[in-house]
């Protein structure tokens, strides 16, 4: 997953259900070993909301070139 993927949320979280669409802005590493990086999603609704999600809790709808 890289920025401009087009994601699908597969975890519900507070205020964002479950199959919320989203845009990848930025992945960011949470250190050397990086196990946990997360991505700065976008989310496709009213409020335009960017939240941090995990690479487990993403589905992958359209690449990026």
């Amino acid at each position: 997953m890289k920025a401009g993927d087009l994601v699908k949320i597969t975890r519900a979280g507070i205020g964002v259900p479950i199959n919320t669409i989203g845009l990848i802005l930025q992945t960011l590493a949470t250190g050397p070993d990086q196990l946990y990086d997360y991505y700065q999603v976008q989310l496709c609704n009213s409020e335009n909301r960017v939240v941090p999600r995990l690479k487990r809790d993403l589905e992958v709808i359209n690449e990026s070139r």
